[in-house]
This record gives C-alpha cells, structure tokens and sequence, in this order.
C-alpha cells in the first residue's frame, strides 16, 4: 500500500504506537502482574484501547467506501435510515389462523410496517395439526396451517399486495407448501404474482441441523426444495425474497457470530453455484437472495458482524461469481433480537435487553428490525408485550436520533479493526467448508452439527460457572420472585384444526384431491419444480401433512448424524 492510500500516515502512526507504549507504562495496567483479558462472545480478544495504529492499513475507498457503493461496508443504499427508515416487522403467530389474523392486525393498526408470520411446530415439520406425532403442539410457537382454507383466513381482509409479508417458512418442507398456499391464495383473490412482496426463510440448514424433527428429509433432497422456491419466485415473483438465510436461528442454537455469518454465507454460494447450473444468470436471481441474523449481547461484536457479512458478500459476488447488477452485491438482511438472551427471571429486564439488541442492529445497518416481547422466554407474548416491543421499535426509530447520520460508528478505531477481524475468521470458516465440498457435504457429515454444538457447550459453561455474567440469573438474583405479568395462554387450537380439516376431507372432490397428490409424487420422480406443481395442487383441498407425505414416500428420509 503505497503512503497516499494509506488512512495514516507512517510517521504518524509510529509516533502513536510509541506514545501509546508511554501511556501503558504510566497506567494502572503497569501496576498490575496479570492484567484480566477480554474477549468477544466469539473469542477475539480485545485491547484495552484502540488507535490509529490498529487501522493503518486501511484503503478507505477499498475497504470501507461510502453507503450504497462497493465495498457495501457502510450500508446498502446511499441514504440509508435518512432515505427510509428500517422496515418494523414484528413476529406474530399463534394458535388457530383466526387469532393470527387478529394479531396481524393489532400489529398493523399500532404501527408494524410489514407482517412478520411464524408457523407453529408440525405446520414446520411438515404435519398436520391431527397428526399424532405432532398434536400436542398444534399452535405452539406459531399459527397452525393445514391447508389453503387456513391461508385465507390467516390473511383475511389483509391487504397483501401492499404490505411486505416475511413467511417464517423455515424449513423448505415446510416452505415449499405454505409459501405455495400463500400464492395460490394471492391468485384467487385476484391479486398477480408480480405485486407480492415479503420474504420466505426456506433454509435447508434449518431442516437439517437446527431444529431436527422425525422423518426429516435428506439434506440433498432439502437443498432442492429450497433452489425450486428460488426459482419460481425469479420466474413468477419477481419482488419476493425467496429465501433468507437463516443465521438468527444457528445462533439461538449455539453457534457464534463467526459461524452464523459463515454458515448463511456458504448457504448462499450453495444456491448460487446451483441455480447457475439450471440455466439462469447470477444477476437474475442474486438480487433477491436475502439474509436473517441475529442481534446478540455483544454490542460492537454485533455492529461488526454485519458490516463485515457486507464486505465478504461483495467480494465474493464479484470475485467469484463476477455479478455486474450492484443489487446481486448487497447483503440485505432482517435483524431479530436475541431470544436466547432473554431470561424467564426478572423478565422486564428484557425490555432493556432487546432495546440495546435492536440498537446494535441498527447502527450495523440493518433492513428491517423484530425486537423481542419481555415475556418471550415463558410465553408466546402477550398483547401488551408485542406491543411494548413494538414502541421499543418505534423510540428507537423516532426518537434516539440513530437515523440522522448513516453509519455513525464507521471510523471508530474499535468497529473497524473488529470488523477486519471478523471477517478473516468469517472467510476461513467458508474455506474450511469449501475443502468439505460445501456446504451440503459439510452437513451430510455432521460437521456442521459438531460446530454448533460445541458452541453451545462452551456458551452454557460460560454462563454457569459465571464467568458470563447474566444479570437476573447467576447475579443480582431476586429471592423467590413473583413474576410482574400474566403468561399468556394459547387459545385453544387442535379442537378447531380437527374439526376443519374433518369437513374439508368430507366436501373436497377425493378424485381431483388424488390426482393432485399424485401430480406432487410424479413431480418427485421427474426431478421438476415442485412448487410449479404444489401451486396448482393445493386448491384441491390437499392437506400440508399429505403432501409432506408424498415428499418423503418419493425421496426417503434422513437421520442426522450422531457423534
């Protein structure tokens, strides 16, 4: 680097690593034999201060660049929160669809720009709400969904073709046929393809290795499904997200920021390398592809790890598959609070927590922010704490000031070294995971379940010997606590699913309600597009668990492997 491209110069910076060493020697570090160390929740250690000389190196227009131009550091648009402000979009889902629907509502009349919808525990496995192995948790963790008749009501006099709409469709099983339900529905009231926006998660990962569930599909077999949502949503749906790389939930299950962003990024390249080999150009579906991270405790940890997911997601989107549109060159993501930081004692605690989380998020640029309800870590919230973390959204918009100046922390001698930091481990985690064969292989193998898990361990060590402080449960306790707020209660679910999906099976015309699930097996064996067929075959009143059912008759199924 030659000493005009350089933030500093040379003389300058020696001259402050020397005063700096003066500084040291003079302090109270001097004094003491054994100075403790700090370190990240990802293990990168942290000085006790930082200057000039830890970002000599840096090529400002190279490295950092300006909001909206490469390397996409500051942010993805050259506004940023001064242009529009970040979207609010806020979680909702439980119990039967009609209170959903209520819920998404409530959110919207109060404030919510877009609707954030999350499905209960066998609507994402792949189930119905009757079925055995999952009864118990019909509209437990989200809104149950057993067939098309659900989606309207979920979205009934919802106006869809305006408001963004992200599908928490985490597992492509469960992608392939909700997300279908949801266009198929759009369709018959009318509204073209062309005018949907919103976001499907749709992560093999999440089906593979996160939250595993009986008789899960292979993760090759998973992989396809994805990649079929991908290209439908780029030949049909042009303004949807048809994935979003679901990193917030590696790291609820353990695994640190280095991981998260590794394991979304090497995802990506995955659906990349594949929808190339169908046929079509990296700028034509690239520009879609979406991401989904975590806001977690450590606040420049955080900041960091996006803006460094910006500059590897660039460089490989031009490096390596030479895209030309700037939008195939942006990482977009979605930003959810913390959950696993949220803490059932002293739960209001957790207003400040998500509050600080959602700040984090912010500053490192983010798309659009769900910040947690206080009671998420007993219950599915309450009206008062969704709309409690709805306000916390909209103070942070309205009134700390953080949209005035786009990429505040950018310069900070801390935040650029951290993110220099971050994304060279970042990168040799992706190259680890290149020398697998990618990431299907690396999941194939368990690799990817080891990682995680170790993680998680070491996390958990870390809490309950205390050497993590958590304020509320290994310190500053409170003696037999009485919790300051109702648990919300979920309404009463598989009654009413049983009930509906006992008169659809008794009026649906059983023959077209065949041919439709033979139509999804055929498609199975010809290796087509399966959501190009599930579109057309929902509206013969087919439920999620028989076409799921179909899926795992033609491809089998899968257990993770043990180790």
């Amino acid at each position: 680097m030659t000493a005009a491209t350089r933030l500093y110069d040379a003389e300058v910076v020696k001259d402050i690593r020397k005063k700096k060493k003066v500084w040291q020697d003079k302090s109270s570090f001097a004094k003491k034999k054994r100075q403790h160390a700090l370190h990240t929740l990802s293990g990168i250690p942290i000085k006790s201060l930082y200057t000039p000389a830890d970002v000599s190196d840096l090529n400002y227009i190279q490295d950092i660049g300006f909001p909206g131009e490469e390397p996409y550091v500051r942010g993805v648009y050259p506004t940023m929160y001064r242009g529009r402000s970040w979207t609010i979009r806020q979680l909702a889902g439980f119990g039967p669809p009609e209170e959903t629907n209520k819920r998404y509502k409530f959110l919207l009349k109060e404030g919510a720009t877009g609707i954030n919808g999350v499905f209960d525990y066998p609507t994402l496995r792949g189930y119905d709400s009757t079925d055995p192995i999952a009864s118990a948790d019909a509209g437990r963790g989200g809104v149950a969904i057993d067939t098309l008749a659900d989606m309207q009501i979920l979205f009934d006099d919802i106006p869809i073709e305006k408001i963004s709409t992200s599908l928490v469709t985490c597992q492509p099983i469960c992608n392939i046929i909700v997300q279908s339900m949801y266009f198929t529905n759009a369709q018959l009231r009318g509204i073209p393809l062309q005018k949907l926006t919103g976001t499907s998660q749709n992560d093999f990962l999440m089906e593979t290795v996160i939250t595993i569930a009986p008789e899960v599909l292979p993760p090759r077999v998973s992989f396809k499904l994805s990649c079929d949502a991908i290209e439908f949503c780029t030949k049909y749906v042009p303004r949807w997200n048809p994935v979003s790389f679901s990193g917030y939930n590696y790291r609820e299950s353990g695994c640190t920021a280095i991981q998260e962003v590794a394991f979304v990024i090497s995802n990506a390249i995955a659906c990349c390398e594949e929808l190339i080999q169908r046929g079509f150009e990296i700028d034509r579906f690239a520009p879609r592809l979406s991401f989904f991270l975590s806001a977690h405790n450590d606040f420049f940890e955080e900041i960091a790890k996006y803006r460094a997911a910006r500059r590897i997601w660039y460089r490989i989107m031009q490096e390596r598959f030479a895209a030309k549109d700037p939008r195939s060159l942006r990482f977009r993501f979605h930003v959810q609070t913390a959950g696993v930081a949220l803490t059932a004692q002293q739960p209001l605690n957790n207003i400040a927590r998500a509050a600080y989380h959602g700040l984090a998020a912010v500053l490192g640029g983010a798309q659009s922010v769900h910040i947690d309800a206080y009671d998420e870590a007993l219950c599915t919230p309450t009206e008062q704490s969704a709309l409690t973390a709805l306000r916390t959204n909209q103070i942070l918009q309205l009134e700390t000031g953080v949209t005035h100046t786009i990429d505040p922390l950018g310069g900070s001698y801390f935040i650029e070294t951290l993110t220099n930091q971050l994304e060279q481990k970042i990168s040799n985690t992706l190259d680890k995971i290149e020398e697998m064969g990618g990431i299907v292989e690396a999941v194939k193998t368990g690799w990817i379940h080891q990682k995680i898990s170790n993680a998680a361990y070491e996390y958990q060590q870390a809490v309950e010997s205390g050497k993590m402080s958590v304020v509320g449960l290994n310190c500053h306790q409170v003696k037999e606590e009485k919790l300051p707020m109702a648990l919300f209660e979920v309404p009463e679910t598989l009654r009413i699913q049983e009930e509906k999906l006992k008169q659809i099976k008794k009026k649906r015309n059983s023959t077209q309600a065949q041919h439709a699930l033979d139509a999804i097996a055929r498609c199975c064996e010809e290796n087509g597009n399966l959501m190009e067929v599930i579109t057309d075959s929902v509206k013969a009143c087919i439920t999620e668990g028989e076409i799921s059912r179909r899926l795992k008759d033609s491809y089998g199924t899968w257990n993770a492997p043990l180790f």
